[in-house]
Parts: structure tokens; C-alpha cells; sequence
């Protein structure tokens, strides 16, 4: 099995795969720590289904760079969602509920309508549960997606205190004088970034396990949010990564088989923090 790893190592399609795995599991666990704090852990599904819902446009005026309504229209969502104050009519989970099934519904309509392949149904559960397009990268998707991922970092590491500051009191943080609603807007714009590079990954519907079980993993290890940051990056990209291996080398599915690996981490930290106490 070794050598059998080694000799698809040699491939740069693997290589590719690895990287833009490894980048993408990065930067959804940092932001994941912040998203479940602020009881928006479900916003991942939400933005995933309002990318299906583009891309299906995007796929129907076939255009050749999908990116350029996919990424405007879920950066959009994650604003109207994340911008929700607490006197709105429709509640945050209410609204996550309304804009996800509705784009999924609103997605799946428009493929059938104006179907672009003979097999509609396969590119609808392809899209939704991930594919072998994480193995079909080009070089030139790889730095796309290397320039964004670089770019949640620095943003996340450039304005750590003021996330940390909104993530727990955003009261508090607005009487000190920290722009509330700018940094909601920025975390917002992020975590839409993350969404739409991630859905070759692993699909529309898995995405949020990429953003939760990390930092549910390490918040049942870790108290300090700067422990629980860092472990659920090192568990993230270290699950990903064997995930990724573990599907080339059996044939399982790509996404499928990370999220197994985030879900046995979870459990394993969930048995290490009761132990604990």
C-alpha cells in the first residue's frame, strides 16, 4: 500500500488534490470556531445550497468561469444572514432555513428546466455530495485557490483580536468602540469564500462538516479559545489530508470520506474530554 502511495504521489493531479484539500480544511476550521460560538454553525449548509442554486445558473448560461456568479451571490447571502440583528422578523436559523432550501429547490429546478447533460440527476448529486473534480484540478485552480486561502489567513490572523471580540459580546465589543457590524460583514465575506472553493471538495451538503466537527472537537479537549483555534486547524488539515489518501487508495468518495475522519476525530475527543472531566 506504501509503495502504492508513493507512485500516486508522483502524479501532479494528486499533489493538487492534497493542496487544495489541506488549504480548504484550514481555513473552514478557523472560521468554524467563530461560526459555532456565534450559534451559526449551520450557515455552512445554508451558503452551500445558495452556491448550488449559482452555480445551476452559471452552468445553464455556460459560462467557462462559474466563479464570477457563484462567489457574488454567496457573499451576498452570507451578509444578509450574518447581518440579522436580534429585532429582525425572520431569525437567523429561520432565515439560514428559508435561503437554503429555497436555493436548493430554486437550483434543482433550473437544471431540469434547462438540463446542460443527458444525466441531470448525476451532476445534481455530484455537485451536492462531491466528486472526483478535486482530482481533475489545473494548475492554474490550484494558485485560485492557494491566492484565497492565503487571503482568509492573513485576514483572520491581521484581525484575530477583533473576531475574538465579536465571536463572544458583540455589545461589549461596539460600547468599546470595535466596528460590529464591519467585522460580521468580513467574517461573513470569508465564509462565503470558503464555501464556494469547498464544494468540489466534499459537495454542497457536507460542507458544514468541514466548519463544525473541528471546532466541536477541539471544544471538547480545550477551554481557551486560542487552544481551540489551533487545534481544530492541526485536526482539520490532519483529517483532510488522510481523508483524501484513504479515498485514492480505496475508491471511496473523496468528501464522504473526510467527513468520516472529522466525525471519528470528534468522537475520539469526546472521549478524551470526558476522561478529563
Amino acid at each position: 500500500m506504501l509503495d502504492t502511495l508513493m507512485l500516486y504521489l508522483t502524479f501532479p493531479f494528486v499533489r493538487y488534490a492534497l493542496i487544495v484539500g489541506v488549504l480548504i480544511a484550514l481555513c473552514s476550521s478557523l472560521l468554524g470556531v467563530t461560526l459555532v460560538l456565534k450559534r451559526y454553525s449551520y450557515i455552512g449548509d445554508g451558503l452551500s445550497h445558495v452556491a448550488f442554486g449559482a452555480l445551476s445558473i452559471a452552468t445553464v448560461l455556460n459560462l467557462t468561469n462559474s466563479m464570477l456568479i457563484v462567489l457574488p451571490l454567496t457573499i451576498l447571502a452570507a451578509i444578509l444572514l450574518l447581518s440579522k440583528g436580534k429585532n429582525a422578523k425572520v431569525k437567523g436559523d429561520a432565515a439560514i432555513a428559508m435561503i437554503s432550501v429555497g436555493a436548493l429547490a430554486f437550483g434543482y429546478m433550473i437544471m431540469n428546466l434547462f438540463p446542460t447533460s443527458s444525466n441531470v440527476s448525476g451532476d445534481v448529486c455530484t455537485t451536492l455530495f462531491g466528486s472526483t473534480s478535486i482530482l481533475t484540478l489545473t494548475n492554474t485552480e490550484v494558485w485560485v485557490c492557494g491566492i484565497l486561502a492565503i487571503v482568509v489567513l492573513v485576514i483572520f490572523v491581521l484581525f484575530y483580536n477583533r473576531i475574538f471580540a465579536v465571536t463572544f459580546d458583540e455589545d461589549f465589543a461596539n460600547a468599546v468602540g470595535t466596528k460590529v457590524k464591519l467585522y460580521n460583514l468580513l467574517i461573513a465575506t470569508v465564509i462565503a469564500i470558503i464555501i464556494v472553493i469547498a464544494m468540489n471538495l466534499v459537495g454542497s451538503l457536507l460542507i458544514s462538516a468541514l466548519v463544525i466537527f473541528p471546532a466541536l472537537s477541539a471544544m471538547s479537549v480545550f477551554k481557551s479559545f486560542r487552544a481551540v483555534t489551533v487545534f481544530s486547524a492541526v485536526a482539520s488539515v490532519i483529517c483532510a489530508f488522510f481523508g483524501i489518501i484513504v479515498s485514492i487508495l480505496v475508491g471511496t468518495p473523496v468528501g464522504s470520506t473526510i467527513v468520516t475522519a472529522d466525525v471519528i476525530l470528534y468522537i475520539g475527543c469526546l472521549i478524551v474530554g470526558k476522561i478529563k472531566g
